[in-house]
């Protein structure tokens, strides 16, 4: 039996994210700044919901008489209450007899020619380990794409902003990019389990990295031409993301409604037809929230039963890089038309983590002093040459 290192790896990027974002808006607070104040504990609290309702789902806890989970998950500390509960499992594994097993059946990767199945006994404990490793695989997602992502956009942008990395953002800008890569590279590994779903498969070390490497040079990128477009265009960013979001999250239904095919019955049995409904619109979401930022590797198909496309995917891939080398493309151009100077105000925030003395700054609206300025005056806001001259005095 696997220790659950998933579990906790999932577990503690929600914990360390959490109390970041909510020690940094606690600042923001400090510092009068309610406009970044909302958008940060939004983006916090927002995907922090749906990870406990995806936990009560899993393990259908409305089901149960388990009132101590339940009021748990509402005071949004379910993931460490499941946590505790996957090591306690492996912990007491093996030193109670199991009543009954269940027998599984997988085929090895073919070598020379040759095709092995194998059986394997699963037991109750490792039943429930495999529940809960499915259950934060999911959740890591939702918590990466739909919280992270939106975090380490919004944190970078106020960075720019403000020209300085105080240590609060800079530490919630880390760990977002890390719940990032990890939720990408859990859609990756999923991908490749569901593609070879009759096959056991094991991913080497190796393999891991590379896939680690690849998100996150790819996040990185796709996050930064956000935040340089949106620096100069505020307004005109909002179009562009919408209409990425929005033809994604259309895309699986006009599929879905082009095919035919009857309603989806076979997601939960207690489900009734609103609440399958509810169930594909939030999987949608999730679909068009990966989507935006990078390549989600997973297919969603609701005319399939299992509500996944198995088939190759190498032409979407090719489809998928080439729209978002050309968009990036065009973004970057029509940064570079705007801003005279395109490396100044992005310039300056990166470098500010690299001057002697007082090199973080404390987060908060940033004002200087001009020369010859009394200390009550404002500062003269420049029309040209500076990447947050447009947003000049909005924060």
């Amino acid at each position: 039996m696997r220790l659950p290192s998933s579990v906790l790896v999932s577990v503690s990027l929600f914990t360390a994210e959490t109390t970041a974002a909510l020690y940094l808006s606690s600042t923001y607070r400090s510092a009068g700044d309610q406009i970044w104040q909302c958008f940060t504990l939004l983006f916090t609290l927002v995907p922090s919901v749906l990870v406990q309702l995806t936990l009560i789902f899993i393990h259908r806890d409305l089901s149960r008489d388990r009132p101590l989970v339940l009021l748990l998950h509402i005071l949004q500390l379910g993931p460490i209450i499941r946590c505790l509960d996957a090591f306690c499992i492996y912990g007491s594994a093996g030193k109670v007899e199991e009543p009954y097993v269940t027998i599984t059946r997988k085929k090895q990767i073919p070598r020379e020619g040759q095709t092995e199945e194998v059986e394997q006994e699963v037991g109750q404990a490792e039943g429930k380990l495999v529940t809960h490793r499915a259950a934060f695989a999911r959740t890591s997602v939702i918590q990466a794409f739909l919280g992270s992502a939106p975090q380490l956009t919004l944190q970078l942008y106020i960075c720019v902003l403000q020209r300085a990395v105080s240590i609060g953002r800079g530490t919630l800008m880390v760990i977002s990019l890390l719940s990032i890569v990890y939720g990408a590279l859990r859609c990756n590994i999923l991908a490749i389990k569901i593609r070879y779903d009759d096959y056991e498969v094991s991913v080497r070390p190796l393999a891991y990295l590379c896939v680690f490497l690849w998100r996150g040079f790819e996040i990185a990128t796709r996050v930064t031409v956000l935040v340089l477009f949106s620096s100069v265009l505020k307004v005109w960013v909002l179009p562009v993301v919408s209409v990425n979001f929005v033809l994604f999250f259309l895309r699986p239904w006009v599929l879905f409604w082009s095919s035919r095919s009857p309603f989806p019955e076979n997601i939960e049995k207690t489900l009734t037809r609103v609440g399958t409904t509810i169930v594909l619109c939030l999987l949608t979401f999730l679909y068009a929230g990966i989507n935006v930022f990078c390549w989600s590797a997973v297919q969603l198909r609701l005319d399939d039963p299992d509500l996944i496309d198995k088939g190759q995917a190498w032409r979407r891939v090719a489809v998928y890089y080439s729209l978002r080398f050309v968009e990036n493309t065009v973004l970057t151009l029509m940064w570079q038309l705007f801003s005279s100077s395109p490396a100044q105000g992005f310039g300056e925030c990166c470098g500010s983590l690299c001057l002697p003395g007082g090199t973080l700054s404390q987060p908060g609206s940033i004002r200087t002093k001009p020369a010859g300025k009394d200390i009550g005056d404002d500062p003269p806001c420049v029309t040209k040459g500076d990447i947050g001259q447009s947003l000049c005095g909005t924060v």
